[in-house]
């Protein structure tokens, strides 16, 4: 690939940084930094034709592999060995602890138990004695015994001949238990079948594990790169709700003064509809005093009193109107007529003082 060809595909797909991302699952590089960095990706798309997903080159990838393969090999050889003398040490011990279990078998069988029994414990001390086959560790002294001392306490060679002999069928026996134990364990429904059934199906019965175990290891595969996507697309996720978010702090800091201003004129209305409303209330409930406090002949009385107070007024509103047309007139006549006026003012002052004076005279001498 040319750089640019490379250039195009950048520009004309966007697929092209998720295949980027997909390439290099260990990098923490996200699609953003891509996009940003058009020389970096061109450099990623070249770089993935030479590399793995783990980041190795294709030549040391190769020598790797043969490397392992062979080392997986020596590995499943010296597994495969330890396997069978674990298995066979296990199962040897579970005829042991099935022989406690039942405490009634043949004496044949017994005298089998028991001599197979001693040779365990034995072999164990030996191996608890002297480690040196095994690992590097210099043989422990306990009580003074040596490997040898505890050799003596094998059984007679005669019986370990027949425990020989003997044990490959118990065994036999034993680990077809287990065999037919694990298929019903397996398949439920197969363990009401014949036993020819049994034995066919539980030949079969490695080959079904080794599908179940690779069926599991692909979903685990699986799984892992369903992990690794969704942790992408939540920090994609997290990144476009930090946007979300710095775009709506944006809108509240520009319209808030707007919102609060229309917020105010809507409380300034509700304020004003509450307002009329209690005077409302208020005028109710004056009306309400009113009606309870005057009675219907007190409200009659009160309107002939108003009635005769208002023809009252207007007579006193008629008697000013006049008197101020005779002072208007009596004005236009000048300053000799007010002298003339206020004489004459003082003389009936001084008629009427008289006639009060000669009326009590009057009254006195009487």
């Amino acid at each position: 690939m040319t750089e640019k060809t490379a250039v195009n595909m950048l520009g004309e797909s966007d697929s092209l940084h998720q295949q980027v991302l997909a390439s290099f699952p260990l990098c923490d590089v996200t699609e953003d930094d891509l996009t940003q960095n058009p020389q970096f990706c061109k450099l990623l798309v070249i770089l993935a034709k030479h590399m793995d997903r783990t980041g190795l080159t294709a030549s040391l990838k190769a020598e790797l592999e043969k490397v392992s393969a062979s080392a997986e090999q020596n590995l499943q050889s010296q597994r495969r060995q330890w396997l069978h003398t674990e298995v066979l040490h296990r199962s040897l011990q579970e005829m042991i602890q099935d022989r406690h279990v039942r405490k009634t078998e043949p004496p044949d069988q017994s005298m089998l138990h028991e001599t197979m029994e001693k040779c365990l414990l034995v072999a164990e001390c030996v191996r608890q004695l002297d480690p040196s086959d095994t690992t590097n560790q210099e043989p422990p002294f306990v009580l003074g015994l040596t490997p040898q001392n505890v050799k003596e306490l094998m059984p007679a060679d005669k019986d370990v001949q027949r425990m020989r002999q003997a044990l490959p069928k118990h065994l036999e026996k034993h680990l077809r238990e287990k065999c037919l134990t694990l298929l019903s364990y397996y398949q439920p429904e197969w363990e009401s079948e014949s036993e020819g059934l049994k034995t066919v199906k539980m030949s079969h019965l490695s080959g079904l594990l080794d599908k179940e175990k690779t069926r599991a290891e692909s979903l685990r595969g699986t799984c892992q790169e369903n992990r690794l996507l969704l942790q992408r697309q939540t920090q994609l996720y997290i990144s476009e709700l930090i946007k979300c978010i710095q775009l709506l702090q944006t809108l509240i800091l520009d319209h808030r003064l707007k919102i609060q201003t229309d917020l105010d004129g809507k409380k300034l209305d509700y304020l004003e509809g509450k307002c009329q409303l209690v005077l409302q209330k208020l005028k109710a409930e004056m009306v309400e005093v009113q009606l309870d406090t005057y009675t219907p002949d007190s409200i009659s009385a009160h309107r002939k009193i108003r009635e005769k107070l208002e023809s009252e007024l207007k007579a006193c509103r008629a008697d000013k109107q006049t008197a101020e047309l005779k002072l208007s007139s009596f004005e236009m006549l000048g300053e000799e007529f007010k002298a003339l006026a206020e004489e004459y003012c003082r003389l009936r002052s001084e008629i009427k003082t008289k006639n009060w004076a000669l009326k009590e005279f009057t009254h006195v001498k009487n």
